[in-house]
């Protein structure tokens, strides 16, 4: 019982987190804001999160976790491939824009401080994407070198995610840059042909 109150403070506090980051940038956020935000006193927040550092890499995670899990759940679906291999890295491509639409002012400075604070934990996501489309790939194609094709997508969806002042451009892009991917792609009848 008290791990589970415990759990639900620190995510209101996350919730605070964001709020206030995203009005006011991490930069000018105090963990004063932080608590006035979430209702309770700066030294009752310090009990769960050690600064507004800790509470900004929480909040990564958080986010990270919540993307792959969306990303985790499109992959399985009936769908053909680009259909799959578009819809995870939507959920990548989401990420970023739900920063931008949250914050326009502030989205660059959080998504700058993310590569300082958190660039673990991006990598760690970073990986877990590319094996998600290793696998699709694997699975859909019968291929061994799905690697490759994994790591252009993946620069293809970071590509997009340098402009998002139109953000129905990048989701369109995607669509069309993951077809352009697929068509190219051999199928293992053909590798085995050659």
């Amino acid at each position: 019982m008290i791990d589970s109150m415990s759990d639900e403070r620190v995510e209101q506090i996350l919730d605070a987190a964001y709020a206030c980051f995203t009005r006011h940038g991490i930069k000018r956020t105090s963990m004063d804001d932080i608590a006035r935000e979430v209702g309770m006193s700066r030294s009752a927040v310090y009990q769960y999160v050690r600064n507004k550092e800790d509470a900004y890499r929480r909040l990564a995670e958080r986010l990270f976790d919540a993307a792959l899990a969306q990303a985790r759940q499109d992959a399985g679906s009936g769908r053909d491939l680009a259909e799959r291999l578009t819809a995870v890295l939507m959920a990548k491509l989401d990420l970023t824009l739900r920063l931008w639409h949250d914050s326009p002012a502030h989205a660059a400075e959080l998504l700058g401080v993310n590569a300082r604070l958190s660039a673990d934990l991006d990598a760690a996501y970073i990986d877990a994407m590319r094996e998600l489309l290793v696998g699709i790939i694997t699975a859909d194609r019968h291929t061994t070198d799905a690697a490759e094709p994994a790591e252009v997508l993946l620069a293809l969806t970071r590509g997009l995610e340098a402009d998002l002042s139109d953000p129905d451009v990048p989701a369109r892009r995607l669509r069309y840059g993951v077809a352009l991917l697929v068509a190219g792609l051999p199928d293992s009848n053909s590798e085995e042909r050659s």
